[in-house]
């Protein structure tokens, strides 16, 4: 299929010409180098057509509606690697699509829902919210290509087009595969997604849907096994990875997903005021269905003594979840009043291991979580005059996974130059599946904890001002009230070395509270400019179960400049990161998760990479030297306990777009 679509693709591009990214246009960018939009003609014998950059729309989940950006700028350096988002918050391990530790952490939920666990491989896997919907002019391909490490490479090609202005289709895979430095760290992953979104002559009827085909799948080698004497020493001997010690050579694990989702909607009443096309009121009935199958997968050819004792010689572990949703949905608009909508949610789950498992001391643990929920749902949105206003909640009336979920924005817009907005969420749930069951062949491994964990309760408060003269800031309050993680057995004394054989789902029964305040700004003097993301952090807990750093920063210096009579428009510059030393969180393969240790401080080390990008009419071309520093500032730089960042690297590649 992918090798299809790639010549599809191919096809398509030759007889078109190019553009760019699907990064939704922010007030950030307008900081940058100002660049003209796209305009061009496409010319027809009997309706000769001019369409802009304009033309081609972005729809996301929540209906926002941005256009394509085609231009260049430091925020794009930013978003050019393998999640296509800025990762200011999120430090990779050494390979590409590995996994990724956290810096900062967001608690605000999408879902109302508990999910399959295994949160480390999820970073690549496309949720129902990460998925655009498009309404394009003519047709339109998106086309990202960038190198890997050693063998493999990394490919995200998207077509749109529209069988009529009312109908558009979209068709998109992405397909990544990286050898990696050391030895077993090979990670390949594929992503598929097909969209459609309608809308009926007369306006009544819409509809969008897609369908998503996901898996992602990662050798894993357990971390350096000789960190100090092959790796922190700096010994020329090892500089070639592969001659570095692992501690597994026959382990990987995989997630793999597919889910169907429909959202449609009829308008029952419409009125219009006077003859114009603007709409006064509105009564409206919907429907909201997704069906998703997903499991996470670990396999072993042979135990190993890091995990703990294991019941057979080979390993392989695999949890299941089954979700079925239904929303139903009636909603109100009226341009005085506003827009008010009621919902009624049915959710159906089955998370499943093959088999019951009973422990040496004879307690039972079940195979299977399954059960219905029954929710109501409501939203409302209204705009007064500068302020907008918007706010959605739920309230589970049965079932056990599911409590309440809140949320209330109001944002002001001063003026065209200056916003500030405050939000609030409220949310209870129970923690992810594989917190509350789980089974392995490994002893250790198995749990149930369905009567002993509550509800997870989250309450945060958020403010931002975002102004093109002063910057970008954001304060965030957060308070954790049962706190859910993974760490080492507290009822085991536990010896260097044996971490991994030892990890529980634990829960905080005491208030955690979370500040994080950031700041983006940038400053320019002629075709220089200065770059800068700043975040402060502070936790206030009893016992040490939730670990971020104090500080983190992230600054670029660049220049910009058309060259070549203007024929390219070219950006080159250096970015510094670095974020104090705290206790990462480590890494556990056979769960996919990282679990909180406090025995072992990292970080406080610098990251330097100097990038050249350029713009060729609608063609954008990256050229990025990572982590230069690597080999002369000290080889300290981790991810997380045992797992390196990656060492110097040259990669490149280009982002393109084609119109028909």
């Amino acid at each position: 299929m992918k090798y299809f679509l790639i010549i599809i693709f191919l096809f398509v591009g030759s007889i078109m010409v190019a553009q760019e990214d699907k990064s939704t246009k922010r007030l950030s960018d307008s900081l940058s180098r100002p660049q003209k939009p796209d305009s061009f003609k496409i010319k027809d014998k009997e309706d000769p057509l001019e369409v802009t950059i304009k033309d081609y729309k972005i729809i996301s989940f929540a209906r926002d509606t941005t256009y394509l950006d085609t231009t260049l700028t430091v925020q794009k350096e930013y978003k050019y690697n393998y999640l296509r988002r800025d990762d200011f918050e999120l430090i990779s391990f050494s390979n590409i699509g590995q996994t990724y530790n956290k810096l900062g952490a967001d608690f605000e939920r999408n879902d109302f829902y508990p999910h399959l666990g295994a949160n480390a491989k999820h970073y690549n896997y496309f949720e129902i919210q990460d998925v655009d919907y498009y309404n394009v002019a003519t047709p339109m391909t998106d086309l990202l290509f960038k190198t890997t490490l050693e063998e493999g490479q990394l490919l995200d090609a998207m077509l749109t087009f529209n069988t009529s202005p009312r109908l558009n289709f979209s068709i998109g895979y992405k397909g990544h595969r990286s050898l990696g430095k050391y030895n077993s760290d090979q990670i390949q992953s594929g992503n598929f997604e097909t969209t459609t979104n309608y809308v009926s002559k007369n306006g009544r009827y819409t509809l969008r849907a897609h369908i998503a085909a996901q898996d992602i799948l990662s050798q894993e080698n357990g971390g350096l096994a000789e960190k100090e004497l092959q790796f922190e020493s700096g010994d020329p001997e090892f500089i070639d990875r592969r001659r570095v010690d692992v501690r597994l050579d026959d382990a990987d694990n995989k997630i793999l997903g597919k889910r169907y989702y429909l959202d449609h909607q009829y308008k029952l009443v419409r009125k219009r005021k006077d003859s114009s096309f603007i709409e006064k009121t509105s009564l409206s009935i919907g429907h909201v269905f997704n069906y998703e199958t997903k499991y996470y997968q670990y396999q072993q050819a042979t135990n190993n003594d890091y995990f703990g004792e294991a019941i057979l010689s080979s390993i392989n572990d695999k949890a299941t979840l089954k979700t079925f949703y239904n929303q139903f949905s009636a909603s109100f608009y009226n341009r005085t009043l506003g827009s008010l909508k009621a919902s009624i949610n049915l959710y159906n789950y089955d998370y499943f291991f093959d088999s019951v498992f009973i422990t040496t001391s004879g307690e039972t643990i079940q195979n299977q979580l399954a059960g219905n929920e029954i929710a109501l749902g409501g939203d409302y949105k209204k705009q007064i005059g500068d302020f907008k206003i918007d706010g959605s909640f739920k309230y589970n009336l049965s079932g056990e996974l599911s409590g309440s979920i809140f949320d209330a924005n109001v944002q002001y817009d001063i003026n065209v130059n200056n916003k500030v907005k405050f939000s609030v969420h409220s949310s209870s749930r129970m923690p992810d599946f594989n917190f509350l069951l789980y089974q392995s062949e490994y002893l250790n491994y198995n749990w149930q904890n369905t009567d002993n964990f509550e509800k997870e309760r989250i309450n945060s408060f958020q403010f931002i001002l975002d102004s093109k003269a002063l910057g970008s800031v954001s304060a965030k309050y957060t308070n954790l009230d049962n706190y859910t993680y993974f760490g080492l057995n507290p009822l085991v004394d536990i010896a260097v070395g044996l971490e991994n054989a030892n990890i529980k789902p634990l829960q905080n029964s005491e208030s955690i509270s979370y500040l994080k305040v950031k700041y983006a700004k940038e400053f320019r003097l002629g075709k220089f400019a200065l770059n800068n993301t700043v975040m402060y952090q502070s936790v206030s807990q009893d016992e040490q179960v939730f670990n971020v750093p104090q500080l983190v920063t992230r600054n670029t210096v660049y220049f910009s400049s058309d060259v070549f009579k203007k024929a390219m428009f070219l950006q080159t510059g250096i970015t510094f990161k670095y974020f104090t030393s705290f206790n990462m969180d480590a890494y556990n393969p056979l769960l996919g998760e990282f679990y909180v240790q406090n025995t072992e401080e990292l970080g406080g080390f610098p990251l330097l990479d100097f990038f050249i990008n350029a713009r060729i009419k609608q063609t954008r071309i990256f050229l990025k030297a990572e982590h230069f520093n690597s080999s002369f500032s000290g080889y300290n730089f981790y991810a997380a306990p045992s797992y390196p960042y990656r060492d110097f690297v040259i990669r490149f590649g280009l982002v393109w777009n084609f119109f028909s």
